[in-house]
């Protein structure tokens, strides 16, 4: 038993390691947007990122539809092939 009490005393440790350093990078985060908000130019640059992060997402969005389309396609290519194999 005390093998298992140890193990989970580890992996909560572990646990709360993790969360202290998320949180501390995501402090870090902030305090660097917020420096480079302060930077001549910087609210410009963080705005085209955002806009690039945007777009990138878009773009994503539409890739993903691509495979339904070439899936499509491939289907309506056989029912072709078998419409013209009747003829």
């Amino acid at each position: 038993m005390s093998e298992t009490m140890e193990t989970t005393e580890t992996t909560e440790a572990t646990a709360a390691d993790d969360r202290d350093t998320i949180a501390r990078l995501a402090e870090r985060g902030q305090q660097t947007v917020a420096r480079l908000a302060e930077l001549p130019g910087g609210t410009r640059a963080l705005n085209a990122f955002n806009d690039l992060r945007n777009r990138v997402d878009e773009l994503g969005k539409k890739v993903r539809g691509i495979d339904e389309l070439e899936q499509r396609v491939v289907e309506l290519e056989a029912e072709v092939a078998a419409l013209k194999k009747k003829k």
